[in-house]
């Protein structure tokens, strides 16, 4: 185990460099030089002070690792039976291995995030137990579950950064008191009170385990709507959305991780223009929203009714389940809007398609939300078979559900298939640099298929058997701008978008590839997989008929330098017969989530969009503003960190549409807009993404908010 006095070499340095504490040096950050340069060198400065001022006074000292083991264990910081799968020497020599990679934070704020965020600490909060090596080690032992070679591959990617776990996982893993690994969650409601009940039940539930929870409203009668054929008694939508909120606001994970949910309803609702006025700046309190997200579903004939300025019929969920023998949020709405609107027997009602995007970039406008899901293009490039209905609260995880059936006394009758989020991401840049480019994805995929397989969520039986039967993860990606400006390659540029499209390809074969492997070893597929694109190779077809290659010189140079395979048409070919033969374990493989913490931990850019600012402000606690640099910026590079807003939407839609075409699931996206902006550029922008085969969009930020030093606030499941 490293000596707390670690550090005890750079600390004359730092004496004769600087007086000043840490939080000082970090600010010195948004200080220009005598020469106009920003003093990257203190911000490093900052980081050693921080151990020498705080982390090494406040760190709980151990002759060795036995005794502190044994501590661990004997006072329940840790669980037993994680360590038990070991042997001691084993656990010493993997601890050794961690500690020899001398790892150090990058940036004051990664340390900070880290020792604030994720460290194990005593009980009363005062006091560290772990260093980052210990924390990586302990996951790593906990994901392996007794695989020493599983867990050494573990320690190696995470310590050297390739690999970053989700923060459910980083900081729960191997602690005795502690919520699940899992992100976030996703549940559907169904038309009855017993549905309804359940749910309120549920988010309770689930966000003491310490998730975020996303519920699809479509299903719920709009205002009005009869019950027991007794007409204008249904309340909507609305009074189910306060229940959630304050379940939400009463339920957290041991004070550690506030509880968030998330309601998606339909673009075709009759509620849909209430639930989106809850958002409004001016909403009367009695249907005010303040906490819940909100996501909107809209199906591509929304956007060709639009197109033609024509009205929109909204439908009545009562009806369209009594007509289609289905809840409406499983019906083609696409397929089948004419045959709805000619249908006597379903209520509609009609608003204007430009009025309703015009609403809809207004309330953007003010809030940032709702978030859209793009329905059809959705499910067009969903390789599962049923339809995906929702998202989840950081509009990446697009998994198909299945409902529940509910006895009086809010016991399952049929218990449904919902969704976990199980994931973790990839730093782009120093995966780029792995030396075994293929090994690191596999890793990585092996240590989420045990974030899902450790997962037990028996509070919420349709969680548990959706995670039982689909083994879902998403293996999500940080720092494209990072890399890209290492490499001297502006964002959204066409050897940017080049270098995305091929990345994401080579990253899916890969994925792919690791869990055909487990599927091998285990004889044993997603539950599904026969009836999957996966099965009948038609997932495949795309690369098995097609020639995926480098379009610009640069990019086809970065992966010959960095010795990284890019598949061919024949390891394709040689994939889909295996997976035949085999199937593959994971019904879902990808997801880019927005990363927040981790990104900072990791010295990441923020999953796969450009910087919001070269240097970023951020408000963190008691401690005020802290400031983080881009990664890899300098003083000589920092023409590539264009902001978000200086790049525009449409550089970054395009490189979300390159990284589209190769994730299974969702992407996160975040669309910025200068100060300058209206409605209108919002609506363009929806429009464009539509186009451009985008599925879903996530927050719509103002220049202005960021100036204010009011950011919207983030994901607190996913991105933290």
């Amino acid at each position: 185990m490293r000596e707390l006095a670690e550090d005890r070499n750079v600390e004359d340095i730092i004496r004769e460099e600087t007086d000043l504490d840490y939080h000082a040096l970090n600010a010195m950050l948004n200080l220009y030089d005598q020469d106009g340069r920003i003093q990257f060198e203190r911000d490093k400065q900052a980081a050693r002070q921080y151990f020498l001022q705080h982390v090494n006074n406040n760190t709980v000292f151990f002759h060795d690792l036995k005794e502190k083991l044994d501590y661990l264990v004997e006072k329940e910081y840790y669980e037993p039976e994680v360590l038990d799968q070991y042997s001691f020497d084993f656990i010493e020599e993997l601890s050794k291995h961690a500690y020899s990679a001398k790892f150090r934070f990058q940036t004051f704020l990664g340390a900070f995030k880290f020792y604030t965020s994720y460290t194990l600490k005593t009980f009363d909060g005062k006091r560290y137990l772990e260093r980052f090596e210990d924390r990586v080690v302990m996951v790593a032992l906990f994901l392996a579950r007794g695989d020493e070679t599983l867990a050494k591959q573990l320690v190696d990617e995470i310590i050297h950064g390739r690999f970053q776990p989700a923060t459910p996982t980083f900081l729960n893993a191997g602690k005795k008191q502690r919520g699940e690994l899992v992100s976030c969650f996703l549940l559907r409601i169904e038309d009855n009170m017993e549905s309804i009940g359940r749910s309120i039940n549920s988010a309770l539930q689930l966000s003491k385990r310490g998730g975020g929870v996303a519920f699809a409203l479509t299903n719920i009668r709009e205002s009005g709507a009869p019950i027991k054929k007794i007409e204008n008694q249904s309340s909507g939508v609305i009074p189910v959305m306060k229940l959630l909120e304050d379940s939400f606001s009463y339920a957290n994970q041991l004070g550690a991780r506030q509880g968030a949910g998330a309601v998606y309803l339909h673009a075709h609702h009759p509620d849909i223009y209430k639930f989106l006025d809850t958002k409004r700046e001016n909403a009367d309190e009695k249907i005010r929203i303040k906490t819940l997200s909100l996501g909107v579903v809209i199906p591509d004939i929304t956007f060709e009714l639009a197109k033609r300025n024509e009205d929109m019929y909204l439908f009545s969920p009562y009806d369209v389940e009594r007509v289609y023998g289905m809840p409406f949020s499983d019906v083609n709405v696409t397929e089948k809007y004419e045959e709805m609107v000619d249908n006597a027997a379903i209520k509609k009602n009609k608003i204007n398609a430009r009025e309703f995007f015009q609403t809809l970039a207004e309330i953007q406008f003010e809030s940032g939300y709702p978030y859209v899901m793009f329905e059809d293009t959705v499910n067009k490039a969903n390789p599962i078979d049923g339809k995906i209905i929702m998202s989840n609260l950081c509009s990446e995880i697009l998994q198909v559900s299945e409902p529940s059936k509910y006895d009086s006394d809010l016991g399952y009758d049929v218990v449904g298939k919902d969704i976990s989020c199980n994931l973790g991401s990839l730093n782009i840049a120093l995966t780029m640099d792995s030396e075994n480019f293929g090994q690191t994805i596999e890793t990585a995929i092996r240590g989420l298929t045990a974030v899902a397989e450790t997962s037990d969520i028996q509070s919420v039986p349709s969680i548990a058997r959706g995670n039982d039967m689909s083994h879902a993860i998403g293996l999500g990606q940080m720092n494209l701008h990072g890399y890209l400006a290492r490499e001297h390659i502006y964002y959204g540029s066409d050897e940017g978008l080049d270098f995305t499209n091929m990345y994401f390809y080579t990253v899916a074969y890969h994925c792919v590839r690791a869990s055909m492997e487990i599927a091998k070893e285990r004889k044993a597929a997603f539950a599904g997989f026969e009836r999957s694109k996966y099965a009948t190779g038609e997932y495949f077809d795309k690369y098995t008929e097609e020639a995926w290659e480098p379009r610009t010189q640069r990019v086809a140079a970065m992966f010959t330098e960095a010795g990284v395979h890019i598949p061919t048409q024949d390891d394709w070919r040689e994939l889909k017969a295996a997976v035949a033969e085999h199937g593959i374990y994971n019904q879902n493989l990808q997801a880019v989530p927005p990363t927040g913490s981790i990104s900072y931990i990791n010295n990441s850019t923020s999953s796969i969009h450009p910087v919001a600012s070269k240097v970023e402000i951020r408000k963190e606690g008691k401690i005020g503003r802290v400031y983080y640099p881009a990664p890899f910026m300098d003083n000589d590079n920092l023409k590539y960190y264009q902001d978000a807003y200086e790049i525009g939407y449409e550089k970054i839609i395009d490189t979300y549409a390159e990284a589209t075409k190769h994730v299974d699931q969702g992407l996160s996206l975040t669309l910025f807009f200068m100060d300058t902006a209206t409605t209108r550029d919002i609506n363009k922008a929806q429009i464009y993404a539509w186009r451009k085969g985008i599925k879903t969009i996530y927050y719509i930020r103002l220049r202005q908010l960021a100036l204010e030093g009011t950011e919207v606030d983030g994901c607190v499941s996913c991105m933290l």
